[in-house]
């Protein structure tokens, strides 16, 4: 599908200015890229075949996608930015970027998008905007939302999703009598807390920093009664035992084994996993857990520019390449995610991916901030201590505060 794209490309492609190399010399163009794609063999598959749709495309380019692990992703990209080497282009999101935008390590990329700008999900370039230029180039967009095992609430007699903390609270002893957590909560500090405290802590109308960015915010009371809400679920057997080690991993984990009922910030692709484990007919998929209001994490990827790239102008190239209508709704397709651009069909979209597409409207990108990895880390094993019993709701965030005022106070 992706084969014989130079006339759909050619003008978009022309826009971004011309390669580095001239007569038969080659630019070199190194990608970053991380496993969007969960299986690994068909992650390998599309990016060998956007290399080679690419380069067919643009013959004085030689484009090189290096696929990159999770684990010390944060680490690994600010050595190489530091050390001015490893990548032209890597995939970031939203809550990564300012700060690399702020040591001037990145350069803008808004003459990438801009023939086409207008078919781009708004949302997905307000979040890859640092004062007013465009520093990612969306890829895809992601969205979470919770999925849970149909069959478990029904035998419990809840015939309807409990949608909201005081409805979560009612179900729980029903569940747990049945020796079954209602809630799949991560509580591993490895695990982003996008995807375990964070949704919570937004639902409940509360936030990781101050309006002002200059001290953080999550142990405001909205923070407070969030983790409180997580230690109420857990005296009543309401989150599985090794909650506070548990990582947010559906196949073979306590999801899949029926001994939990709903995980609250899952992925498209983690709701087909379930779906393989217990039947797809069992997995239902809801709109975003709320006390207050409904947020639903999800951000684009955005492909950013090293400064010290010695080819920006092919980089860009390849950049306008992979966020094309066309690769967008591959990439789509194999990944699970959404196409961060409205003029883009998503081939054969699952009915679980169509009840995610629901949540779009409630997307949040998160508390995008310099210092909000840093803060992150900072965060996590306080949570951690609060679930193990060591801390109460109050001490544990409050303690997490301390330090992360003191890191803000710090890089100003």
């Amino acid at each position: 599908m992706l084969v014989g794209l130079t006339a759909v490309l050619g003008a978009a492609l022309a826009g971004c200015g011309a390669d580095a190399g001239s007569g038969t010399d080659k630019s070199s163009v190194t990608l970053w890229m991380y496993p969007v794609i969960g299986d690994q063999a068909k992650s390998q598959a599309f990016w060998t075949k956007v290399e080679k749709d690419f380069e067919a495309a643009n013959g004085t380019i030689d484009l090189t996608i290096d696929q990159q692990p999770w684990d010390g992703r944060q680490e690994k990209i600010t050595t190489a930015l530091a050390s001015k080497k490893g990548f032209d282009l890597v995939v970031l999101g939203p809550d990564q970027i300012p700060q690399y935008a702020q040591q001037g390590t990145l350069v803008p990329v808004d003459d990438v998008v801009a023939p086409a700008k207008t078919s781009f999900l708004p949302n997905s370039l307000t979040a890859l905007t640092v004062d007013g230029k465009l520093y990612g180039v969306p890829i895809y967009q992601t969205i979470t939302a919770p999925i849970y095992n149909k069959k478990l609430f029904t035998d419990v007699g809840v015939t309807e999703f409990p949608q909201t903390w005081e409805a979560f609270k009612a179900a729980a002893p029903k569940l747990a009598a049945k020796k079954i957590a209602i809630l799949d909560y991560p509580g591993a500090p490895e695990v982003s807390l996008n995807q375990s405290f964070y949704p919570l802590l937004w639902g409940n109308g509360g936030s990781v920093f101050a309006a002002d960015g200059k001290t953080v915010a999550f142990n405001a009371p909205e923070g407070v009664e969030a983790l409180q809400f997580l230690l109420d679920l857990q005296k009543a057997g309401g989150l599985p035992g090794n909650t506070a080690t548990k990582k947010n991993d559906i196949e073979g984990g306590t999801l899949a084994a029926g001994k939990t009922a709903v995980y609250h910030a899952a992925t498209a692709l983690q709701a087909v996993q379930l779906g393989a484990a217990i039947g797809a007919e069992n997995v239902g998929v809801g709109l975003p857990l709320e006390s207050g209001k409904k947020v639903a994490f999800g951000i684009p990827g955005g492909l950013v520019l090293a400064k010290h790239s010695p080819q920006p102008d092919a980089a860009k190239k390849v950049a306008a390449f992979l966020s094309s209508p066309e690769v967008a709704a591959e990439l789509a397709k194999e990944s699970g995610f959404f196409p961060a651009r409205d003029d883009v069909t998503v081939p054969g979209a699952s009915p679980a991916v169509q009840e995610f597409a629901k949540s779009l409207e409630f997307a949040f990108p998160g508390d995008t901030h310099p210092m909000a990895r840093q803060v992150m880390a900072l965060v996590a094993p306080e949570l951690q201590a609060a679930l193990l019993g060591k801390k109460d709701a109050k001490t544990a965030l409050d303690d997490a505060a301390k330090e992360a005022n003191a890191l803000l106070a710090g890089s100003g």
